[in-house]
């Protein structure tokens, strides 16, 4: 396990509220850095492979894209299958998160969770249909958690206390 430096700390930071909207987003990193744009894709890299970072992705706004029904679809799955059906799941390429969860009984039996995003809850619901499909008879039970609003989306953030300047 590796442990981020003053430099690696740095570029997180800058990452960390998403790459610059820019014809080359490295070259606005780098400069924001003061670091060499090469540094920039070596230790971005180097982070990505020892998961210090889980990933560089594009985040689309589903209510811009008019995906306006959001649902939780839950699962109650055998425990036994659970990561070979929640892997399956997670891969379909309408759920946008996947992950497994205890169960808390006698009240909460599901173990499951696959976020669903659609125009509407028809097509939700289509959706919730396709995953029961797949779980077979390894689901005893589900349902879908609908969103009510919207609540702001980050991820962790870190602060930037003690990150000095760096150079590269």
């Amino acid at each position: 396990m590796m442990t981020p430096d003053a430099i690696d700390r740095k570029l997180m930071l800058a990452l960390q509220g998403g790459l610059p909207l820019e014809v080359e987003p490295w070259a606005a990193v780098a400069r924001e850095t003061g670091l060499a744009e090469g540094v920039v894709m070596a230790r971005v890299n180097r982070l990505l492979e020892n998961r210090a970072i889980r990933r560089i992705a594009a985040v689309p706004n589903h209510y811009r894209l008019g995906m306006t029904a959001n649902g939780m679809t839950v699962w109650d799955v055998d425990d036994e299958l659970i990561d070979r059906l929640g892997a399956a799941v997670g891969a379909l390429s309408f759920v946008s998160h996947c992950y497994r969860r205890p169960r808390k009984l006698p009240d909460w039996p599901y173990n499951l969770f696959a976020m669903v995003h659609g125009r509407d809850r028809g097509e939700v619901e289509t959706k919730r249909g396709v995953i029961a499909e797949l779980l077979g008879q390894s689901c005893r039970a589900n349902d879908i958690l609908y969103s009510t609003r919207i609540l702001k989306k980050t991820g962790m953030r870190i602060g930037n206390k003690g990150v000095p300047p760096c150079s590269g």
